[in-house]
C-alpha cells in the first residue's frame, strides 16, 4: 500500500499523475495519489490539473494560501492513509514503466527510506547548459557512487519513506528560503539512524532553470546553507562547499577567496553563461560568493 504525494505550484502535473496512475493500476497495488497545489496564481494550469480528480484513487486540491515547500510536504504526509509515502517533485517523471513496481518491490520491514536516483534529459538548450551539466555530473549519480556516501547522495526530488519514519523527523518548517533542504533532511536521517536504501530506479528532472536563474538560485541556496549551519540544522561535514569554507575561515584565508571572487566575477559569469560551462569555475564562484557573505564576521 502506497501514498504518492506531489506538491505543485504553477506547474501542470496531469501527465505525471496519469502515468503514475497507469503504473499503479498495472501493478495491481493498493494506492492513492495526492496532489496539493500551494495556491498557484496561474488559473489555466490549475484548471488543467483539476482533471486529476477524474482519475481513480487520485486527488487534486488547491490551498487557499501559500504555505511553502516544507509545510505542504508535511501536510501531504498528514493526509496520506497508507504506510509507505512516495514523495515526487512536480517537475519529475518516471524514467521507466516499472517505476512504481520497482519501488514497491523494495519495500520491506528492514528498509525505512528508499532513494532511486535522478536522471536528466540528454538534450538541453544552450541557455540551460549550467543547470544541465551540474545536474548530470553532480546529482545524476550511478548507484555504485551513491552507495559510497548514501546520506550525502540523498535528494528529496523523489524518494519513498515509511510514514512512521517520516513522522520522526518531517521537513523542518522553521527553515525558510531556497536550497539545501535535501542536505538537512539527509542529515536528520543519518542523525536519527534511519536506514537509507539506494536502488537503481531514477526519476527524470524535467524543468531546468536558465543559466542566469540557476546562478541566482545558487546564491540564495548558499545564503540558506550558511543560515542552516549557524542555526544548527546541519553540521560542518555534510556539505562539501561548507566544509571547505569553514576550513578556510579557521585559517583566516577567506579574504583571499573574496579578493579572487571580486576581481574574477565578470570572467566567471561569462564562462558560466557559455554553452560549455566549467563546474570547477562554478565551484570557485560559489565558494567566493559564500565567502563574501557576512564578510565582517568571516
Amino acid at each position: 500500500m502506497i501514498s504518492i504525494l506531489i506538491p505543485t505550484y504553477n506547474y501542470n502535473v496531469f501527465s505525471l499523475v496519469k502515468n503514475l496512475h497507469e503504473q499503479c493500476e498495472s501493478a495491481t497495488i493498493v494506492y492513492e495519489i495526492l496532489v496539493l497545489d500551494d495556491a498557484s496564481t496561474d488559473k489555466k494550469i490549475v484548471e488543467k490539473n483539476l482533471k486529476i480528480n477524474s482519475l481513480g484513487n487520485c486527488s487534486f486540491q488547491v490551498l487557499d494560501k501559500n504555505i511553502g515547500r516544507s509545510k505542504i510536504r508535511n501536510l501531504l504526509a498528514e493526509k496520506a492513509k497508507y504506510d509507505w509515502l512516495l514523495f515526487l517533485d512536480a517537475d519529475t517523471f518516471p524514467s521507466n514503466t516499472e517505476f512504481i513496481a520497482n519501488y514497491v518491490a523494495s519495500f520491506s520491514e528492514e528498509s525505512s527510506v528508499i532513494f532511486g536516483g535522478i536522471e536528466y534529459p540528454k538534450n538541453n538548450a544552450e541557455n540551460f547548459s549550467l543547470r544541465h551539466k551540474y545536474g548530470t555530473e553532480r546529482e545524476s549519480l550511478p548507484l555504485s557512487v551513491r552507495l559510497k556516501n548514501p546520506y550525502r547522495s540523498f535528494i528529496t526530488m523523489g524518494f519513498a519513506i515509511k510514514k512512521k519514519a517520516f513522522e520522526k523527523i518531517k521537513f523542518n518548517e522553521n527553515l525558510a528560503g531556497y536550497g539545501y533542504e535535501d542536505s538537512v533532511f539527509g542529515y536528520e536521517l543519518q542523525k536519527n539512524n534511519i536506514p537509507l536504501l539506494h536502488i537503481d530506479n531514477p526519476v527524470i528532472h524535467l524543468n531546468l532553470e536558465t543559466n542566469a536563474e540557476f546562478i541566482k538560485k545558487s546564491q540564495l541556496a548558499l545564503q540558506n546553507l550558511l543560515n542552516f549551519y549557524e542555526t544548527g540544522a546541519i553540521d560542518g561535514e555534510t556539505v562539501k562547499i561548507l566544509k571547505t569554507y569553514l576550513k578556510l575561515k579557521k585559517r583566516n584565508l577567506l579574504f583571499g577567496v573574496r579578493w579572487f571572487f571580486n576581481i574574477s566575477k565578470k570572467k566567471l559569469h561569462k564562462n558560466l553563461n557559455s554553452p560549455k560551462p566549467s563546474l570547477l569555475l562554478f565551484d570557485l564562484y560559489r565558494l567566493g560568493y559564500l565567502s563574501s557573505l557576512k564578510a565582517k564576521d568571516a
